[in-house]
């Protein structure tokens, strides 16, 4: 609650004139007026409504003062609602005594001196916001407290997941520098070269990654743009994930418009969006899987879209797949590894270009497709052209 929000007061007499008079005295002090002409109808808006202060006729048919004081210490939501009485009669000490024994905090004869109730009431209206402010800061912090906890889970995970992604790679590196050292390893010399280069590249993928999003996440990432053809760029993006989808026998088709489109953005970077969709749909596609890229105009933007036909994405994951560390359980188990940040960086990447991501599956074992939009520049259009094209 701000300082500056009205504050709900409950007004209770059975007759509506003295209820009109203690409004008119509490006019200008931003607050909600409730009103209730009996004891029962105070219990129904107590029900609906958490009051700063509850003004309460003694004097009322079949429910008095007394009695509804009673009924609100009796209720776990008007326990601690502040109670002060409004009398008529004389207050004499059997009386005050029943009175802060049923629960009231002060007594406020008839006639009322305006100036003392006007001041009575703003010491419960402060304490009232200043326990709101505690409340949400206490809900803040316990927020805050718990998204501390998961960073830390997401931590761990992450951990276990990068150790169990080195320890593959070191491994073979190390069997691969031991059989090259035996005598009889010159014929297969090759090979486990091969072997040891494709290992050396996923590690530096991995090392390259992890550095990436840590300068885009502390800001230290600046975009190199300048105009680029976008088939240019697919070009990039299909050599760098070639080698997965040839690996996983997956048949890739790109379908991009006839017209140039040019694009004001970094070239390196965009081709690392694609890329890293492309491999996802590789990683997740079984053998001999469909991956399709394509590309068309929509008025002033462009939208690239990355299709599969592989494991798909339950729905309730759907929200959280560019989520830091995030990986589906079931495809932890059909992936060929990954440390989960493969998604988290293209979604970065994609915003620094001023653009969107977004992800649509129809479940599991249905496929996904990637949608990427990004913003075309803008240029004066000619007789039959679109902006953004050259």
């Amino acid at each position: 609650m701000n300082a500056t929000d009205p504050v709900p007061v409950l007004l209770v007499d059975d007759l509506p004139a003295n209820l009109l008079a203690l409004e008119a005295l509490l006019e200008g002090e931003n607050v909600t007026i409730l009103k209730a002409g009996s004891g029962a109808e105070a219990l129904e808006l107590l029900l609906a409504n958490d009051v700063a202060l509850a003004l309460l006729d003694v004097q009322m048919p079949e429910i008095d003062g007394f009695e509804l004081a009673e009924l609100m210490r009796g209720a776990e939501r008007t326990r601690h609602v502040p109670i002060v009485f409004v009398t008529a009669g004389a207050s004499d000490a059997l009386r005050r005594f029943r009175g802060y024994e049923a629960g009231a905090v002060d007594f406020i004869a008839k006639p009322i001196e305006p100036d003392i109730l006007r001041s009575k009431a703003r010491v419960f209206f402060d304490l009232y916001r200043q326990r709101r402010q505690i409340a949400a800061q206490r809900d803040e912090l316990a927020a805050a407290a718990a998204a501390l906890r998961q960073a830390d889970a997401n931590k761990d995970r992450f951990l276990a997941v990068l150790a169990h992604e080195l320890r593959n790679p070191v491994a073979a590196l190390m069997s691969g520098l031991d059989l090259l050292g035996r005598p009889r390893a010159a014929d297969q010399a090759e090979e486990i070269r091969a072997r040891m280069d494709r290992m050396l590249f996923h590690l530096s993928r991995m090392v390259e990654d992890l550095l990436d999003v840590s300068r885009v996440s502390e800001g230290k990432v600046s975009l190199r743009t300048a105009p680029i053809e976008l088939a240019t760029v697919v070009a990039s993006a299909v050599e760098g994930s070639r080698h997965g989808i040839e690996a996983a026998g997956h048949r890739l088709t790109i379908d991009l418009p006839d017209v140039p489109i040019v694009l004001d953005a970094d070239h390196t970077r965009l081709a690392q969006v694609l890329a890293n969709l492309l491999n996802n749909a590789a990683k997740y596609t079984p053998e001999g899987g469909n991956i399709a890229l394509s590309a068309r105009v929509a008025g002033n933007t462009l939208e690239l879209r990355v299709a599969d036909d592989g494991l798909g994405i339950p729905p309730e994951k759907q929200p959280h797949v560019f989520d830091m560390f995030m990986q589906v359980e079931d495809h932890r188990r059909n992936a060929q590894g990954g440390l989960g940040i493969g998604l988290a960086l293209v979604r970065q990447l994609v915003e620094l270009h001023g653009g969107t991501i977004g992800v649509e599956s129809a479940g599991i074992g249905q496929g996904c497709t990637f949608t990427v939009t990004l913003p075309l520049p803008l240029q004066p259009a000619g007789p039959g052209e679109q902006p953004g094209r050259s």
